[in-house]
């Protein structure tokens, strides 16, 4: 006669197979460790910046010719003193400040926004800190000859095709307006060279978006791979998160334990212990400056109930044989709560059997 026994190998194996849980997902987002492509921002920040120009090109065009004229009409007659020089750097300072403040707040805006769009708002240190491991050149080689150098070579190669395919593409539909270049004059000539420019950027950069989702696509997937757990590996996490089970019952054991000490010393303060006689033991204690009805200081069944009936024995407490209250008490009434309104009639004719029974004695 043969048997099989299905075995899974890879708990030996330690293959990575299984996705990552909640925890491994948010400890590498602790560590800045998320799925994005740098082509995305890089995109998106190219388009914005084009997107401006088209808009503002004019004006910046018109603002740098008046500086130019400003400059050959007034600055080169000025003389070469300290005072001028410092009052030109100043003015040239404030005049690149202008034409470069909404460029670099255009940068800033799409690149906060596209790296948001890729995985939210993070802020990391992790990815700035030295580690050796990132000069070790056995892990740089690795690095340089791996599957993700070939796709980050092709890549690049993609994107040059892109930018050649797309700048060619808009030269060729303006190609009768660059052979007549030189027949226009410095004001026309500008003013085309800047919208073909311009439209360069703005073609070039959506080709690059498009890139650059697929580009994301294959970086999360990345991610997801490099994230991927062993069975063991959440085995060994749900440990850490939860505690070994071993130590996690010995704790509970233990608090059983504290808790049974606990109520089996209010036993001997109870006034009367109700018994099934051998299954079911209710401990009772009636303190009318405390509550106005008895409460339950101990209960247990079987193993427990014995034990409780012991130390009313021990301690000369009365127990009376009462069925279907003691089953009735265990069910309805928890320990240290006062006993259900339904039970006092019966409660209450017990209590007066052991007191009438106590004066005797």
């Amino acid at each position: 006669m043969s048997f099989y026994v299905e075995l899974d190998l890879q708990f030996f194996s330690g293959e990575k197979t299984e996705k990552a849980t909640p925890k491994k997902r948010q400890d590498a987002r602790k560590k800045g460790q998320v799925a994005k492509s740098q082509d995305v921002s890089s995109a998106i920040m190219l388009f914005f910046v084009f997107l401006l120009l088209m808009f503002i090109g004019t004006m910046m065009k018109d603002e740098m010719l008046a500086l130019l004229t400003h400059t050959l009409q007034e600055y080169m007659l000025w003389d070469f003193t300290e005072e001028n020089i410092e009052k030109m750097f100043l003015e040239y300072t404030f005049q690149a400040a202008y034409f470069v403040a909404p460029i670099m707040l255009t940068v800033f805006i799409a690149g906060l926004a596209a790296n948001y769009m890729q995985f939210g708002f993070l802020f990391s240190s992790e990815t700035i800190q030295f580690k050796l491991e990132k000069i070790n050149p056995i892990q740089g080689a690795k690095r340089i000859f791996s599957i993700r150098a070939i796709v980050e070579m092709f890549k690049s190669i993609l994107k040059i095709l892109i930018v050649g395919t797309g700048a060619f593409a808009i030269l060729w539909i303006n190609f009768d307006g660059v052979l007549l270049l030189s027949q226009q004059g410095v004001g026309a000539s500008l003013a085309f060279l800047g919208k073909i420019t311009v439209q360069m950027g703005i073609t070039v950069s959506i080709l690059l978006i498009i890139l650059s989702i697929f580009d994301y696509a294959y970086q999360k997937f990345e991610h997801e791979k490099n994230l991927r757990m062993s069975k063991q590996d959440i085995k060994d996490e749900y440990k850490n998160m939860e505690g070994d089970p071993k130590i996690k019952s010995k704790i509970k054991e233990k608090q059983r334990q504290m808790a049974m000490q606990r109520m089996m010393q209010e036993v001997p303060k109870a006034d009367v212990v109700i018994t099934n006689p051998t299954h079911y033991a209710i401990a009772l204690k009636y303190d009318e400056t405390k509550s106005d009805a008895p409460i339950v200081v101990a209960k247990g069944v079987d193993y427990i109930a014995l034990k409780i009936k012991q130390v009313a024995k021990n301690n000369d407490v009365i127990m009376v044989e009462n069925r279907p209250l003691a089953r009735a008490l265990y069910a309805q009434a928890e320990l240290g709560d006062r006993i259900p309104e339904q039970f006092f009639k019966a409660v209450a004719e017990i209590l007066a059997y052991v007191y009438r029974l106590k004066r005797k004695i």
